[in-house]
C-alpha cells in the first residue's frame, strides 16, 4: 500500500504564490511518476504537473510558465510552486503517484483558494 500526504495550500491572494508538498510512503515501485492534479469548480480532475525519476516534466498549458515541479526521489517527495496565482487556480489539489501498470495512488487532496 502507498500513502501520499500533502501539505500546503490554503487561502492565497491573486498574484501571489503557493507551495504544495507531498511525501509518499509504503510499497513504492521504482521508475515512478509523481505529480499534481487538481479539480477546479465545474471541471474534471486535470493534470497540473508531473515529473518522472529522470526529471522529465509535463505541465498543463494553463500553468506553463507559472509552475515549477520538483522532486526528491530519495525521499519520495514532490513539490509544486505555483506563481502569479489566478482565481481559476482555485480548487482541490491532489498528489499523484503512478508506476508501470499498477493502479495510480492519490493523496487526500488539499484545498487552494485564490482570492481577489
Amino acid at each position: 500500500q502507498v500513502q501520499l500526504v500533502e501539505s500546503g495550500g490554503g487561502l492565497v491572494q491573486a498574484g501571489g504564490s503557493l507551495r504544495l508538498s507531498c511525501v509518499a510512503s509504503g510499497n513504492i515501485l521504482p521508475f515512478n511518476v509523481m505529480g499534481w492534479y487538481r479539480r477546479t469548480p465545474g471541471k474534471e480532475r486535470e493534470l497540473v504537473a508531473e515529473m518522472d525519476v529522470s526529471r522529465h516534466t509535463t505541465y498543463a498549458d494553463s500553468v506553463l510558465g507559472r509552475a515549477t515541479i520538483s522532486r526528491d526521489s530519495t525521499r519520495n517527495m514532490v513539490s509544486l510552486v505555483l506563481n502569479s496565482l489566478q482565481l481559476t487556480d482555485t480548487g482541490v489539489y491532489y498528489c499523484h503517484l503512478r508506476a508501470g501498470l499498477s493502479p495510480p495512488h492519490w493523496g487526500q487532496g488539499t484545498q487552494v483558494t485564490v482570492s481577489s
